[in-house]
């Protein structure tokens, strides 16, 4: 019948952990009468004897007691539906007309309804979802909150433990519920200051229906029954875009969520593959080169691992250059330590998929090596250590004397933890062996910052590692250690020498400035003298000066002048 007022629907929802079920629900008019909403199709052609008006609805639901004039579900589906002995029992729940689209319908028993009927609750579940509320305000709406908790739930199992469900008529409703839920801006962080290391994330206050869209989302696309040709028209550029900008969320519960779901959009959607590749690469440059934040590095960089691992040969051009123009840029990052594992692990498989990267790339970490971060160079030597874990010998001796001269500075960098982290190269077996074979070259390199180590480092734990490093290199190679002692020892007396001379010279400079220093206060003396007669001269022409002036009139005109002045002549 046609509603002009304000309703309140009474909901009876069921607490039983059964899919799709229908119900019973009643609408009560401001004057306290009660009218019945068309019950769905099953309902309908049960008997009813709903009375037309209700007054004591309104009271009744307040008690959460049975309303009368609603039939309970045995009466109307008949003798055969029994309640199990575990299930609560239905408790009517108010929801508001302004949050509840459609019709009211409650949990029934799925399996008394065809397959179409099953479909249109479906929907009408779905639609319900789209409505959202406020968890800023944990005290408003708390029953219709729950409703739709319990409604997510049931969407879920009902998607998880049956098939046939995704018919291409669902699609839309599926899509448009996730888009309403999940899509949405995120608030800027609380914490302007924010570091992610030290600081605890900000959660999602509206996650208790969040999570379950997630968990929807997920076996929507997990399901047998997912047909990607469908879903692509609702799954689209525009849909990943705003995907992926939900990764900067502070909520790593969100992230995971997001992780899981973009790789299976991934592996599912053949032709969204370039662009989602894409629009990471440009995700990563805005954050190396303008923001330099971004939450959601360490699973975009996770997500790209599985895709390089998947990556066929030879290699693309663009791959290549995402490779050498992203992520190797990306270890100048100041939060480098919240992604460095994953990025490790991305480049690492790029040097498994072409070994002939391994050169460039050595050499671009060597360029960006950090300088006074001992933190990040600890890093770094860990990610050195995975590629040498998979070089081939062939590329080992292109990238040797570079690399083994910056170890070397490692190994003699006063922080012990640099130090540590270099000299445990030595306790790797692979990269003992290429060491071996090129010790001709690589002992030369490292064998003076290891017995200068050895004799001046701070640290006994260091000194230790030093000395057992020096015991391998000596057993590899006796011959040439025994050469490169005595180069050493030759070189450091020649250095003492050299040093012995530059002192003597400092000497010998501090001797004739000492010499000098009284012929300079001679000097000084007499210029001082010379110049104390030039002033008594200049002082005596003065005077004389002002004496002849001081005799004379100023009308007077000296007679040596006049004679010749003609004017004075006559």
């Amino acid at each position: 019948m046609p509603m002009t007022t304000q309703h309140t629907y009474y909901l009876v929802v069921c607490e039983a952990r059964l899919p799709l079920r229908s119900g019973v629900a009643v609408v009560v008019s401001p004057d306290g009468a009660s009218v019945p909403l068309t019950p769905p199709p099953a309902l309908a052609r049960a008997p009813t004897t709903h009375p037309r008006w209700c007054p004591t609805a309104r009271g009744i639901s307040q008690r959460h007691t049975p309303c009368r004039c609603v039939k309970p579900m045995s009466a109307i589906m008949g003798p055969s539906w029994a309640r199990p002995e575990t299930e609560k029992v239905a408790r009517i729940v108010p929801v508001s007309d302004s949050k509840l689209p459609g019709r009211a319908f409650a949990p029934a028993s799925a399996e008394r309804h065809p397959l179409g009927e099953q479909q249109e609750l479906f929907t009408q579940k779905l639609q319900q979802c789209c409505t959202l509320f406020d968890f800023d305000d944990s005290v408003i709406d708390l029953k219709s909150k729950e409703v739709k908790r319990a409604t997510l739930n049931e969407l879920v199992d009902y998607v998880s433990t049956n098939r046939g469900v995704l018919v291409e008529a669902a699609y839309p409703d599926i899509a448009n519920m996730i888009i309403t839920n999940i899509f949405r801006t995120l608030p800027p962080s609380d914490n302007p200051d924010f570091d992610p290391e030290e600081d605890e994330p900000t959660l999602e206050v509206s996650w208790p229906h969040i999570q379950l869209v997630y968990e929807f989302f997920l076996r929507f696309l997990e399901n047998p029954d997912f047909q990607p040709s469908i879903a692509k028209r609702h799954i689209d550029q525009k849909f990943v875009l705003q995907l992926l900008e939900l990764f900067d969320s502070e909520d790593p519960r969100e992230r995971d969520f997001l992780k899981t779901i973009l790789h299976r959009i991934y592996g599912k959607f053949l032709g969204l593959r370039a662009f989602i590749r894409k629009q990471i690469n440009n995700i990563f440059l805005r954050f190396i080169y303008e923001t330099d934040h971004f939450n959601g590095v360490a699973e975009l960089l996770e997500i790209l691992g599985s895709i390089i691992n998947g990556f066929a040969l030879p290699l693309k051009a663009e791959h290549k250059q995402f490779l050498m123009k992203v992520l190797i840029p990306m270890h100048t990052a100041k939060g480098l330590a919240l992604f460095h594992a994953q990025l490790a692990y991305c480049v690492v498989q790029f040097l498994e998929k072409d070994p002939t990267l391994t050169e460039p790339v050595i050499r671009g970490l060597l360029k960006f090596w950090p300088k006074t971060c001992s933190q990040k160079e600890v890093m770094f030597l860990g990610e050195i250590e995975e590629i040498l874990d998979v070089i081939e010998p062939t590329q080992f001796k292109k990238i040797q004397e570079p690399l083994f001269k910056q170890i070397s500075k490692c190994v003699a960098n006063p922080h012990f933890q640099v130090a540590e982290r270099a000299l445990y190269f030595w306790n790797n077996e692979y990269i003992l062996s290429l060491i071996e074979e090129n010790i001709d070259k690589v002992l030369p390199i490292m064998f003076g910052s290891l017995y200068r180590i050895s004799k001046e480092h701070w640290n006994q734990t260091i000194i230790a590692l030093v000395y057992n490093v020096l015991k391998t290199l000596m057993e590899i190679n006796s011959t040439l250690f025994d050469e490169l002692t005595a180069s050493y020892k030759a070189e450091r007396q020649r250095e003492k020498k050299k040093e012995q001379e530059r002192e003597e010279l400092w000497k010998k400079l501090e001797e004739v400035k000492l010499q000098q220093v009284p012929n300079m206060q001679n000097n000084s003396h007499s210029l001082q003298n010379a110049h104390s007669n030039n002033n008594n001269n200049n002082s005596s022409i003065s005077t004389t000066v002002a004496a002849d002036n001081g005799n004379s009139n100023s009308d007077s005109i000296p007679s040596a002048v006049a004679e010749e002045s003609p004017t004075c002549a006559k």
